[in-house]
């Protein structure tokens, strides 16, 4: 599991649609935001990390172009 500090997110609705495009991202087992901590847990399927975070910071600016992550 990996987890990172979200910051820029604007209500609990916009931190469940990202989690839902996190989701869908190839080669993540599962993933869960939380808008009141600001943190994002990540599972991954045993695919390369790096390039699977890359395509999740890719989803994260399309989507919330104000949303920073942040490895803890």
């Amino acid at each position: 599991m990996i987890i990172f500090k979200i910051k820029g997110l604007d209500c609990a609705a916009c931190a469940l649609e990202l989690e839902e495009k996190i989701q869908k991202v190839e080669g993540v087992k599962n993933t869960s935001i939380s808008f009141m901590t600001e943190k994002l847990k990540i599972e991954l399927e045993g695919e390369n990390e790096a390039e699977v975070i890359e395509k999740i910071r890719k989803v994260i600016k399309k989507e919330e172009p104000d949303v920073t992550i942040e490895k803890i």
